[in-house]
């Protein structure tokens, strides 16, 4: 129980990676925050996962690029609980196209998840989250590849990177902030639209001969929330299997 009385806010919890990491961190003492944007049901479900385990959760539906929203979630959190220990920053969106091939809308919507959405909750946790805590920010292995159709989805990873690094010296009260970088991982969100060939390329890519699995992802953010990691801070590991 390594993380028990830690009150865990987790970004895009209702299924895939932030799923599992949500159930991971609620097995082991945390109580969970499950956010959502418009997944109320499986959120839901997600929660009902954690109390039938013996464990403590809520859903709070907020749209992480929606500065007021976000205001919202995290005093919904501290209302509920006391206070934030813990925030993993696990939403955000992929659309896969060549450069040439992205809308303005393209462009806008990944930026405004991924790193406005990051942005707005690094400024709300500046305020609110508690003395000694831990902050992990999704990036992505993509940062280091040249995978065509990867532009703009990787740009902004770069971008949370960056953020990380800085607000590392900033935040101060003792909170370590990280990034954590995912390769290629079974969830509906990365299959979508992938052959059987292409996943087994990637999954030939890395030092195990396969992809990751959400929850070989969750562990990591076990140990990076746990206070076993405090001396960790301003960096971005990567979680690929030697992908990258």
């Amino acid at each position: 129980m390594k993380l028990e009385n830690k009150v865990i806010l987790v970004t895009g919890a209702s299924k895939g990676i932030g799923k599992e990491i949500a159930i991971l961190l609620a097995k082991n003492g945390a109580k969970v925050i499950v956010n959502h944007s418009n997944s109320e049901k499986e959120a839901n479900e997600t929660v009902r996962t954690i109390i039938n385990n013996g464990g403590s959760a809520i859903a709070v539906k907020a749209d992480v690029s929606n500065r007021e929203e976000v205001t919202h979630l995290f005093d919904k959190a501290i209302e509920t609980y006391g206070r934030i220990d813990v925030l993993v920053n696990n939403a955000g969106v992929m659309i896969s196209k060549k450069i040439k091939d992205n809308t303005q809308e393209d462009f806008t919507k990944q930026f405004d998840v991924n790193v406005r959405g990051i942005f707005n909750t690094l400024q709300e946790a500046d305020k609110k989250l508690a003395d000694n805590g831990n902050i992990i920010n999704f990036s992505s292995s993509t940062v280091k590849l040249m995978f065509p159709t990867y532009a703009l989805y990787s740009a902004s990873k770069a971008a949370v990177e960056q953020m990380t690094r800085v607000f590392s010296k900033e935040i101060g009260r003792g909170i370590s902030v990280n990034a954590l970088a995912p390769g290629a991982t079974e969830t509906e969100l990365f299959l979508t639209g992938k052959s059987q060939e292409t996943i087994d390329k990637l999954g030939a890519m890395t030092a195990f001969d396969r992809i990751a699995k959400p929850i070989d992802i969750a562990r990591v953010v076990l140990f990076l929330s746990s206070d076993d990691s405090k001396w960790i801070s301003g960096q971005v590991i990567g979680a690929n299997g030697a992908l990258v």
